[in-house]
Parts: structure tokens; C-alpha cells; sequence
């Protein structure tokens, strides 16, 4: 039976990477290129044509490909979406212009509402209205559809989103709207509420809904457009995207809901963590992805990712701060929960006009790139200053592909720390300090805020930057045990290729103890579970490789917002019920510290996550050899601790000579073509069965 592959290409910020993995033997090989910020299919096809060459495969051999992008949330960042519409319920087209009353800094007499998606003049209303129950008040009005059908062609409108009021209860309104904009406008891409989100809250469901319409040509085109290029090549392979909750889906449903692969690359991510940690024993665990733009970081309990409902697309990512409610566009779809800051190793290093030295959120990207990359970079950045710590190896970089320019950054730190009085070694140490201070806010704010104690977890750390950083953060944290894979600057892509397709299918029915329905519950879960069970379906998924998770978000009666609550399989009765509320007393302590027991709780939202099982590949046991690591050994430098305030002596090791059953004492540095480990004085390395580097504090 001949070998087939499995084909995953992250595209992030500054590089894009491929990992091609082997079926049959496991075996992986890596491809790292620059990103393309312009057109990203091009660093794409790039990546992809790099790592056929280097295995002499044909594309044929290709079974799955799975990409992870970040084009639809640079698409909302950058404002480049097409012109697009938003229809509503008369009264209510300023919902986009009215958003929400808060804002991410309270104190802040400057700040502006991030401009609506939808500008007012495209914002229209139809006659029509249904109750709270979903019952018709008013008729729709199909002539005041027509006569906006007019204006839309009028407009040159490209897409529309249609939030009505209460449809998450009776879609047939949205549905005749669509329905006669099609027959007046062939062609038009029209997003529906009822189809996106069909869930209550009427600003969240529309701000979700227009995020998808203004998405929809963008990524269509994007995706279209690939799927074209492939063809091409003569490839056949299976398209997949990852998407935001680290189920990956198919490339016809991630253009018809874009919506869903906002954070996609972010997400492999945790997902590749979950699954190196898995493999040995470890299901509790913080993951760091530390790459050119951002840093990362996410939790994973019990061998699954925290995810969350509450996310905002295209805000601001702070240092040490992450992204802060209000500066984005909200959407309400499962997504994993990160806690994302603008401190990556292109960040730029600055001093403010109040003489202190800062670093990001701006980055230097992978155009023109750190002032090391010779590309016309003018500020200095984290890699940088790694690099005149002595930390980056500049005749390895990429595995030799790039020389870096070791003077330019001398230079660059000299003049950024002039006027603090700081020479380049010294600013050099400020810039890597202040970024590792606010990673290390970050891991806090996804550990100890929500309640989890560090000193039992593990840290996986991955992204071409996190391997130099880790170690430090791993100090600070007290986090017992630091994993760092084999090749770590492509991981994410990695996580890609170990992901199932998963849909999630959602209802609003508020539900409590006095007017308690077995019969509707378990009819809403039956009718969830059947529309997962269609689209597996069509996406060639068998019957026993279809997985279905119940949920239902839970809240006092009189809250606001909701706790998600696992619900049972099995028969439904007064038991289960009860089993379920008890659940969500005890999540609710868990949260906040407190919970009521004597209080009624309502059930909300009910969901059905439906997942279609692939097969997924495992992680390739590594042979040990004799000798021991000094026949790894390259080179003996001197590298910056601060620490030690000085620099030290630091052993540096080939990773590709190391060998399963190798230990070493920090310090130390291990090398490899897409990042650089750094061991602490006080710590010590061990490589393990699968070749991941396992770091601990010294005995």
C-alpha cells in the first residue's frame, strides 16, 4: 500500500510553515518561509512547493491538506472588506452605530468606538416584527424588500447580513428576505442570523452576523482561489481550515461562515499543544506560542482547551494587557480562549516621551522584519535584542538561509538605549525583561485569575520566538515541568493535521424549573444533533465516526450572563436535569468564588458540538543512540543571563545530534533551523522518547 501524507500550512505574520507528515511511518518534514502580507496564498504555495521538493513528492501523494489563516481577521483590521449591507427590524438600524456602552479603558477621554463594519447610510430596515415567542406581529412587508433590493444594486453592495428581530425562534422571515434579494440580485451573498448565530441577544447575534457577510467574498475568494491552484497541480487532497474552536471544517463551509476561522492559527496551536502533552500523561497544561507579531497563551484542563463565547475580533492586542472588551467587533461563536498580547519577536523596542523604554505592540512583521534581516527594518525588536545577547546564532538562522546582521543590531540597541544611558547589551537585556514581564502577566491572567494554580500544570512552548523565553516565564511561575517539541517554530502547523471536523449548532429557549419541558429539551437535542448529523454527512463522515457533545448555558434566574454546563447523554429525565444543576452550582462557586443552591436556575442556550473523527496520526518514537550530548555539541559562546547580570559560558548544542536519553545543565542553548532553545543556569534538559526537549529546575 503506497504512503500517503497529510499536508498542513499555518500562514502567520511574519513566516508561513508546512509540516508534512507520513501516515504510514509518522515521520515529519518542515517547511518555513516568509509570510507574504500582500497576498498570503503566495507564501502559501510557496510553502507547499518548498516541502514537496525537499521530500521528491508528487502532489498527488497528498491526502489531506488543512490550512490555518489569518486572512479574515486581517481583512476586519485592515478594512479591507467589501461594501456591504445589514438589514433589520424597523427601530432598529442603529443597533451597529449604538454597539454596547463600555469601553476598554474607563478613564480614557479620547477613546473612539472602533467605525462600524456597516456605515448607517447601508444600514436599512423592513416592516415586519414577531414576539418574544417567535409569533408574527407584523407581516413581512415584501415590498419594502424590493425597494431596499433596489437600493442595494443601486449601492453596488457586494454582501449583505439580515438580523431580525427574535428569528433565532422563527427564521421564515430572514428566509423570504433572502429569498426575494436573490430573485432582484442574483448572485448576492446574504448571510442570515437565524443561520450564523440563532441564538437571543440581538447585538451580538447582528454584530456576529455582519463580521460573517463582510467575510464571506473575502475569504471565498481567498479559499476559491487555492482550491484552484491545487487543481492545478493535479492535487486531490481533502481541503480543510481550522477553524476558531480547533475543529477544522471543510473549505466550501469555511466560505459559506468565515465567522467560524477568525483565531484559526491561533487555535492549531493549543490544539498541537494538547496533543504533544497528551502523549505523555500531561491533560493540565498552559500552552505558550510566542511567533513574529503576538504571544499566545492558552489553558487546557483535563485534555481539553478552555473555550469561550465572549471574543472580539480585530482588537487591539496591548502588552502585558491582551485584548480589552470594547476595542473590537463582538462575535458569538465557540472560540478557544486565549489571552493574546502584541509582544512577538518583531515587536518594536521604543523609548516614549516620558523617557521609558517600552516594547510593542507594533511590530516590524515579516515586511521589512527585524533590522537584523537586512530587509530595511529601522527599529529594533525582540529578536534583536536576542541577537546581541548572544542568544541567536546569526550564521544559523533558518538553518543557515538567512544570515542576520549581528552589527546592525548592536547598533540599533545602542541608539534606542542612548538617551536612558543604556549601552546595547544593557537595552538589549531591558527589551527581552519587559517582554518576558508581559508574557508572564499574560500566563497569569489565563492561570491565576481564573483560578488555576500554575504549580500543577506543565508549559508547552512553541512559535519560532517562545523556545528563547519560555524557560525564564517557567521561573517566574513556578510551572513544574517546560515541554519544548521538536521543531517548535512550525508546532502550530503541526496542530493542523490532528484536529477533527467539527460543526457547533446552538438554541435559544429559556427554560426554567416551573415551566420544565422533557419533551421540548430533548426534542431541541435531537433537532441540533440531526443538522450535525446531516453535515457530517455530506462531508463523507461515517455514522460510527460521528461524535456528538451536549451542552446548555446556564444562569441564575435574573442574571445576565451564562456558565456553560456539559449535559449527559442518555435518557432524558428529572434526574438528568438535576444532575445539571448541580453541575452549574458548582462551576458557579468554582468562577466566582460563590454559588446559591436554594436559587432557581434557567437554562438559555442549549448546544450540540458535532464532531466527525479522523484519523489521527501519532507522535513518531525516536531510536536512542549511543554516545552522549557532547557529540551534539557545536560551539561553547557567550550568552547574557540576567540572572547573573553578565555574561556566561553557554554550551551549544545541534538538536538533530540529540538523542532520546540526553541530559544537560543549563547553561545552554540548543539549535535547530526554526528556533533556538535556551536553557537557564539552574535548569537542566532531557530529551524524551518522541524527541521533545523536557526542562526542569536542577536537583
Amino acid at each position: 500500500m503506497p504512503d500517503s501524507y497529510r499536508l498542513g500550512i499555518d500562514v502567520g505574520g511574519t513566516f508561513t510553515d508546512a509540516v508534512l507528515l507520513s501516515e504510514k511511518t509518522g515521520e515529519l518534514q518542515i517547511a518555513k518561509v516568509p509570510s507574504t502580507p500582500e497576498d498570503p496564498s503566495v507564501g502559501f504555495i510557496t510553502a507547499l512547493t518548498r516541502v514537496l521538493e525537499k521530500t521528491n513528492l508528487d502532489p498527488e501523494s497528498i491526502a489531506y491538506l488543512v490550512h490555518g489563516t489569518t486572512v479574515a481577521t486581517n481583512a476586519l483590521i485592515e478594512a479591507k472588506t467589501p461594501k456591504t449591507a445589514f438589514i433589520t427590524t424597523a427601530g432598529f438600524g442603529d443597533m451597529l452605530e449604538i454597539a454596547r456602552q463600555v469601553r476598554p479603558s474607563l478613564y480614557d477621554v479620547h477613546f473612539t468606538k472602533p467605525r462600524p463594519l456597516v456605515p448607517r447610510n447601508l444600514a436599512y430596515e423592513v416592516q415586519e416584527r414577531l414576539d418574544a415567542d417567535g409569533h408574527v406581529l407584523i407581516p413581512l412587508d415584501a415590498g419594502s424588500v424590493i425597494e431596499i433590493a433596489r437600493q442595494l444594486q443601486k449601492e453596488a453592495v457586494s454582501s449583505v447580513a439580515v438580523c431580525l428581530l427574535h428569528s433565532y425562534l422563527n427564521p421564515d422571515h430572514e428566509r423570504r428576505v433572502r429569498d426575494i434579494l436573490l430573485e432582484h440580485i442574483p448572485g448576492l451573498v446574504v448571510s442570515l442570523s437565524s443561520d450564523v448565530l440563532p441564538e437571543f441577544r440581538e447585538y451580538f447575534r447582528a454584530s456576529t452576523t455582519v463580521v460573517n457577510a463582510c467575510l464571506r467574498p473575502v475569504v471565498a475568494s481567498y479559499l476559491n482561489g487555492i482550491a484552484s491552484e491545487l487543481t492545478n497541480r493535479r492535487m486531490q487532497a481533502e481541503l480543510l481550515v481550522m477553524q476558531s474552536n480547533g475543529g477544522v471544517l471543510s473549505f466550501d463551509t469555511a466560505a459559506e461562515k468565515p465567522v467560524y476561522m477568525v483565531e484559526s492559527g491561533p487555535a492549531a496551536g493549543v490544539i498541537a499543544a494538547n496533543f504533544v502533552a497528551r502523549a505523555l500523561g500531561r491533560r493540565d497544561l498552559i500552552s505558550l506560542d510566542m511567533g513574529g507579531t503576538t504571544t499566545k497563551t492558552g489553558l487546557i484542563l483535563d485534555g481539553q482547551p478552555k473555550v469561550t463565547k465572549e471574543y472580539e475580533v480585530g482588537s487591539e492586542a496591548l502588552p502585558g494587557v491582551g485584548q480589552l472588551r470594547g476595542n473590537g467587533y463582538p462575535i458569538r461563536i465557540p472560540v478557544i480562549d486565549l489571552v493574546e498580547i502584541g509582544a512577538g519577536g518583531g515587536s518594536i523596542a521604543w523609548v516614549d516621551s516620558g523617557g521609558i523604554l517600552r516594547v510593542g505592540p507594533r511590530s516590524a512583521g515579516a515586511d521589512p522584519g527585524p533590522i537584523c534581516y537586512g530587509q530595511g527594518g529601522q527599529q529594533p525588536t525582540i529578536t534583536d535584542a536576542n541577537l546581541v545577547l548572544g542568544r541567536i546564532n546569526p550564521r544559523y538562522f533558518l538553518g543557515g538561509e538567512m544570515e542576520l546582521d549581528a552589527d546592525a543590531a548592536h547598533a540599533a540597541l545602542e541608539s534606542c538605549g542612548k538617551p536612558l544611558g543604556l549601552g546595547a547589551m544593557a537595552t538589549a537585556n531591558g527589551v527581552v525583561e519587559i517582554a518576558n514581564a508581559a508574557m508572564i502577566n499574560a500566563l497569569r491572567l489565563v492561570s491565576v485569575r481564573r483560578g488555576y494554580d500554575p504549580r500543577d500544570l506543565a508549559m508547552v512552548a512553541f512559535g519560532g520566538a517562545a523556545p528563547l523565553h519560555a524557560n525564564r516565564l517557567l521561573a517566574e511561575m513556578k510551572i513544574p515541568l517546560l515541554v519544548i517539541p521538536p521543531s517548535p517554530g512550525t508546532t502550530s502547523a503541526l496542530g493542523l493535521l490532528v484536529s477533527d471536523l467539527k460543526h457547533v449548532y446552538s438554541h435559544t429557549s429559556l427554560i426554567t424549573p416551573e415551566n420544565l419541558d422533557l419533551e421540548e429539551i430533548s426534542s431541541t437535542f435531537t433537532s441540533l444533533q440531526d443538522s450535525g448529523k446531516r453535515t457530517l454527512a455530506r462531508e463523507g463522515i461515517l455514522p460510527e465516526k460521528m461524535r456528538f457533545q451536549r451542552e446548555v448555558e446556564a444562569r441564575y434566574v435574573g442574571q445576565s450572563h451564562e456558565i456553560p454546563i456539559p449535559w449527559p447523554d442518555g435518557p432524558l429525565s428529572r434526574s438528568t436535569v438535576d444532575a445539571v444543576i448541580a453541575g452549574f452550582h458548582q462551576e458557579h462557586e468554582r468562577a466566582y468564588g460563590h454559588g446559591y443552591p436554594e436559587e432557581s436556575v434557567e437554562f438559555v442556550n442549549f448546544r450540540v458540538t458535532a464532531t466527525g473523527l479522523l484519523t489521527r496520526p501519532k507522535l513518531r518514537e525516536l531510536s536512542s543512540r549511543s554516545g552522549n550530548p557532547e557529540d551534539a555539541l557545536r560551539e561553547v559562546r557567550q550568552v547574557f543571563f540576567s540572572e547573573s547580570k553578565d555574561l556566561q559560558k553557554t554550551a551549544v548544542y545541534d538538536r538533530y545530534r540529540l538523542s532520546p536519553g540526553h541530559a544537560f545543565a543549563g547553561p545552554a542553548i540548543v539549535e535547530e533551523i526554526d528556533s533556538t532553545s535556551l536553557i537557564h543556569p539552574g535548569f537542566q534538559a532531557k530529551v524524551d522518547r518522541y524527541g521533545n526537549l523536557l526542562v526542569t529546575a536542577a536537583v
